[in-house]
């Protein structure tokens, strides 16, 4: 680790400092936000049955119960939510379906789309790790095994004033469900690809851990170093594609993800959409 980033770690956790610190106070600043920042999955809240355990969780962070690393993993969800209002499907026990507490200011993250970010790949990283690959990153928060959606995640965040103080993270993964309603837009199971059952909490807490190096990531080497993952795993990338903006339905190449969290197309012209303001027609 070079001296600029061990230093940058070290102003997380004592923002009121801007001076240069010595190789000893450096050691102890970093002690001390690593104590403060705890381990994701800890502590870890098993829910037998819940509406939503991001509605749970969020709630448990308003009233003080909750901080860094704090989770939920719901054995039985009744009203999961997604993106754009759109509702998460799950059989209970059979997938994961978790919610989790960070706090942004102890990784040195100022914008939510790089903690989407870490938490895409953490989740990419998952599935792939028990499969033969083929698993990519859709703009901006689906799992995809080939065409087929594997996970969905849905970060809310909470503030105090203008401050920034805290998200919470849901992430939902078919594990071992190989029936859904057709509503669903080609789900797939991790059961389905393999053939074999897995034990969605033991699976969760692999995730809790491959969030904490990506979130380590982000504080000792920036965001870019993320970014640059994420575009390597994206969905369709260099190919093309049918988007939808308001009522008009387009084709376009998708070719990145920029520094902005925004989507980057090339047709005629480029194009680079925020989140929400597109559509995949798939």
């Amino acid at each position: 680790m070079n001296n600029f980033n061990f230093y940058r770690c070290f102003k997380i956790s004592d923002s009121n400092r801007h001076f240069t610190v010595t190789f000893a106070e450096g050691i102890m600043v970093f002690m001390r936000s690593i104590t403060h920042r705890g381990a994701m999955g800890k502590p870890l809240t098993i829910l037998n049955t819940v509406d939503s355990s991001n509605n749970y969780a969020m709630q448990a962070v308003h009233a003080g119960k909750a901080g860094n690393g704090a989770a939920f993993f719901a054995l039985e969800q009744t009203a999961g939510r997604g993106q754009r209002g759109k509702t998460w499907h799950t059989n209970p026990g059979e997938n994961i379906v978790l919610s989790l507490v960070v706090e942004p200011g102890l990784y040195n993250i100022s914008k939510a789309f790089e903690l989407n970010w870490a938490v895409s790949l953490a989740a990419r990283q998952l599935l792939d790790n028990h499969t033969n690959g083929d698993v990519s990153i859709k703009w901006p928060n689906d799992i995809y095994w080939r065409d087929r959606k594997a996970a969905g995640i849905l970060v809310e965040n909470c503030f105090r004033g203008q401050n920034w103080t805290a998200a919470v993270v849901g992430m939902g993964m078919n594990i071992n469900q190989t029936h859904f309603p057709e509503t669903d837009k080609k789900p797939v199971s991790l059961k389905q690809i393999t053939g074999k059952e897995a034990d969605p909490l033991e699976m969760a807490r692999i995730f809790f851990q491959l969030l904490e190096n990506e979130l380590e990531k982000i504080c000792s080497s920036g965001p870019a170093t993320l970014l640059e993952a994420y575009n390597s795993h994206l969905y369709m990338r260099n190919m093309k594609v049918r988007l939808k903006q308001e009522n008009r339905v387009f084709e376009t190449i998708i070719t990145h993800v920029n520094d902005s969290g925004q989507l980057c197309t090339r047709d005629t012209m480029e194009h680079c959409f925020d989140f929400g303001t597109v559509e995949w027609q798939l």
